[in-house]
């Protein structure tokens, strides 16, 4: 490879290929005319402070045309879809191949997406129990569909192969028995017209709506909330003065009936989450909560049934396998699925079960779990994106990592990584750093060369994390001002277990991936509701704030509230008498009616997942071209919301209500993203931060306890460091700040530490080490002693 700065060959007249893919005048966001030369067969990691275009150059422009070229070779239907879709800005790449990108974005949550369903190591299980069972005398044999809870042949009947069945009561469905119907007492009811509906039907059959609801016979009760009938009958309603209402026919359904039906049919995430709150949920009593018929259950394997060996960590089914022998065919079977476990396993995720719904795991893990179906596959040829593989990973586990991207690369692929990890970068062949700022500072590449070639680059925001070893900052250990214990916990692999978390300082909880570390924490929050010591407790997690493009940074603030009032208030929009709703892209009136204010469409594809694609008519703008007639000391409000919070930072200095939530998000290192930004474009890491400036903004007198998962995720050092001066402000001001966290120059500056482990799963749930840094570091038995104790040492 050449060193940084000199001009990298052209194909030799013998090579096959060219060695270098060629990136020429990408303008993919806020990339200015990118060009650079990355070489083929080799690990390329893309650097970067956040928002500084690496994703943009990685994702946005090379793989988004490797995607449009695979459209370009499928059939003209999808040809015609490319225009919707959108080609990459950018002049020329040369010397792609086919591109898999491993991106962390999260799909819709679905309960039968499991572990094994993402690995695909739950099909290679059910042909095991199909073709090398051990069956009751007489039983037919069954096809591996029969051994699938998502199936109809394998489902249990009675749970719909979900292993668990909701159902109602009357305590949950009428809250206060004092109140009558007419006054609310069935709480599950629909508001506005839906639930005056049925109010009036019980009324025309002739229950008493205004008597107190205890007072009313049981057997009344009981059918009303729990009937299977729906009788319709002929309502009057009450006339109304100001309104005529005409007879018409209504139709009952029962307080239970209604809310199993809102929940399992209604798209609404809203009505769904309200359905929810009535009703109970326990395993299945037919099935267990196992999900499968008793024919599949009935049939075993080395003495266990399949649901057994599904709840079983990926470790312990892989030993099970192992000595399980039997015929030849078991054999087999049983030496392709311990071969594939080994995969899973080797990037640390061997804690996990097969059963595991994917709803509960972190992006990382899926991602992970993802990368190794991809070594298994067996590709070669190909160019591998991936975005941050090493998120929520232990660095225990990133070693493990490194193992598997050789081996990526090693089968004749092309390795693009997108990473903040240090140890990774400088695990790299080929370094293509871009900077030095985010947003409009951004979008050029300083450097793209080996490692080393990093350290003649002054102007790189990376280069003093790689090279500059920083000692870890002084920093007086501060006094808590109390203790507060939760426990005995058990839960998941947590048993029996007690523990004390200092108040008023910042508390690191470390441990490897499935040590227990969450579900302590979650019990930690569970605990601080109740105690008198923590007046607020505030959980900011990485789940995104919308998923949607309607959703946003301004509307997940508050700013959007602000701005729109100041839209209002300008001549040109009093003179048309304009309201505030005008200028709201959520509302009909002032929003594109095209896109319905999103100012993106839908684009369904056949054979792959829907994708959005910018609005024909408003182009992204998402308003109607009379409300863009509207400016704000010149600029429009599709303008203003395409201003980065930096420059809106400037634009409404002299407005306090806008200027503070701008100041909170720049101070969280969010500066490089537009007010507008759809929350499908952000980052898990990104969502955490703004909802960390939406809780900064309030004003903060009571004592607070504020709870991070993994808030560094997705973040350069450089971004790591702004981010830490505002929890450790958090902690000056007298409130309390517990995070979970992998990275060691946090740990490294904490007042705490709490060591989950020693591993993960069953050989996890315990405190391994507590006390300062300094002495957790000094922990035989930690497996986060030696990498801590290194950072220290620094």
């Amino acid at each position: 490879m050449r060193d940084p700065g000199t001009e990298t060959p052209g194909p030799s007249p013998a090579a096959p290929h060219d060695p270098f893919v060629r990136v020429r005048g990408a303008r993919e966001h806020n990339l200015r005319g990118v060009d650079v030369d990355i070489p083929r067969d080799a690990l390329t990691v893309f650097t970067g402070v956040s928002g500084s275009g690496k994703s943009s150059l990685a994702f946005g422009t090379i793989y988004a045309e490797a995607q449009r070229r695979y459209f370009e070779s499928v059939a003209p239907y999808a040809r015609r879809l490319i225009h919707q879709v959108g080609a990459p800005k950018v002049g020329e790449i040369t010397g792609l191949p086919p591109a898999v990108s491993l991106e962390q974005r999260r799909a819709t949550p679905n309960a039968r997406s499991s572990v094994g369903t993402v690995t695909t190591l739950s099909n290679s299980l059910r042909m095991l129990f199909s073709r090398a069972g051990s069956y009751p005398p007489g039983a037919e044999r069954l096809d591996s569909d029969a051994f699938s809870p998502n199936t109809a042949a394998g489902a249990c009947p009675s749970c719909q192969g979900l292993g668990r069945v909701h159902d109602t009561n009357e305590e949950l469905l009428v809250p206060d028995p004092g109140l009558s119907i007419r006054e609310g007492a069935i709480a599950a009811w629909p508001g506005a017209w839906q639930g005056k509906n049925l109010r009036d039907v019980l009324d025309t059959l002739g229950h008493d709506v205004d008597r107190p609801w205890r007072e009313l016979d049981a057997k009344d009760r009981e059918w009303i909330l729990f009937t299977e009938e729906q009788p319709v009958v002929t309502v009057h309603p009450v006339r109304e003065a100001d309104r005529i209402q005409r007879p018409y026919q209504g139709t009952y359904m029962s307080a239970r009936r209604y809310v199993l039906h809102t929940f399992s049919d209604s798209k609404s995430a809203t009505l769904r989450a309200k359905a929810e709150r009535f009703l109970t949920s326990e395993p299945c009593p037919v099935c267990g909560g196992s999900r499968l018929r008793p024919e599949a259950l009935a049939v075993t394997f080395a003495g266990r049934t399949i649901a057994e060996l599904a709840g079983l960590p990926l470790t312990d089914l892989a030993r099970t396998l192992d000595a399980a022998g039997g015929t030849e065919t078991a054999r087999v079977l049983t030496g392709d699925l311990v071969a594939r476990i080994a995969t899973v396993t080797e990037l640390g995720l061997g804690y996990l079960s097969l059963d595991r719904s994917t709803p509960t795991l972190s992006n990382g893990e899926l991602q992970r779990l993802r990368l190794a179906t991809q070594l298994r596959a067996g590709l070669f040829g190909v160019v591998y994106v991936l975005d941050e593989p090493s998120a929520g990973l232990h660095p225990a586990d990133t070693e493990a990592l490194l193992v598997v991207l050789d081996r990526l690369k090693a089968a004749g692929n092309t390795v693009f990584v997108v990473e903040h990890h240090l140890d990774v970068v400088r695990h790299a062949d080929w370094l293509v750093d871009v900077g030095p700022r985010a947003g409009v500072h951004g979008g050029r590449v300083l450097h793209s060369g080996p490692p080393g070639g990093l350290a003649e680059v002054p102007g790189s925001a990376t280069r003093r994390f790689l090279f500059d070893r920083a000692a870890v900052p002084e920093r007086t250990a501060r006094e808590p001002a109390g203790r507060l214990r939760t426990g005995p916990v058990t839960r998941h692999n947590l048993r029996g277990l007690d523990a004390a978390f200092p108040l008023s300082v910042l508390t690191a909880v470390t441990g490897v991936s499935g040590s227990g570390k969450s579900t302590l924490v979650g019990a930690l929050t569970e605990a601080a509701q109740e105690a008198e010591a923590v007046t607020r407790v505030v959980t900011v997690d990485q789940k995104p704030i919308g998923r949607t493009p309607r959703s946003n940074l301004a509307t997940n603030t508050g700013l959007f509230d602000v701005v729109r009032k100041l839209f209002t208030a300008t001549d040109e929009a009093v003179a048309r008498g304009y309201k505030a709703g005008r200028f709201s892209f959520n509302v009909p009136g002032g929003r594109c009616e095209t896109c319905q204010g999103e100012g993106f469409v839908s684009v369904e594809l056949l054979f792959l997942p829907s994708t959005y694609a910018p609005c024909p008519d408003c182009h992204g703008a998402r308003y109607a071209p009379e409300t863009l007639t509207v400016r704000l000391r010149g600029l429009t409000i599709a303008e203003v919301l395409d201003l980065t919070v930096e420059a809106a930072a400037e634009f409404f200095a002299d407005t306090p209500a806008a200027a503070r939530s701008l100041r909170t998000l720049l101070d969280v290192g969010l500066g490089h993203l537009r007010l507008g930004q759809p929350a499908t474009e952000l980052s898990g890491g990104e969502a955490q931060r703004i909802k960390l400036a939406a809780e900064l903004q309030r004003p903060r007198r009571a004592h607070t306890l504020y709870v991070l998962d993994e808030p560094t995720t997705g973040l350069h050092p450089a971004d790591v460091e702004v981010l830490m001066r505002q929890l450790h402000g958090l902690v000056d001001a007298g409130h309390t700040v517990v995070v979970v966290e992998h990275d060691m120059d946090v740990v490294a500056t904490a007042d705490w530490v709490l060591d989950m482990g020693p591993g993960g799963g069953d050989e996890g749930g315990r405190i391994v080490a507590e006390g300062p840094p300094a002495a957790v570091a000094g922990t035989p038995e930690s497996r986060t002693a030696r990498f801590l104790a290194a950072r220290l040492a620094r």
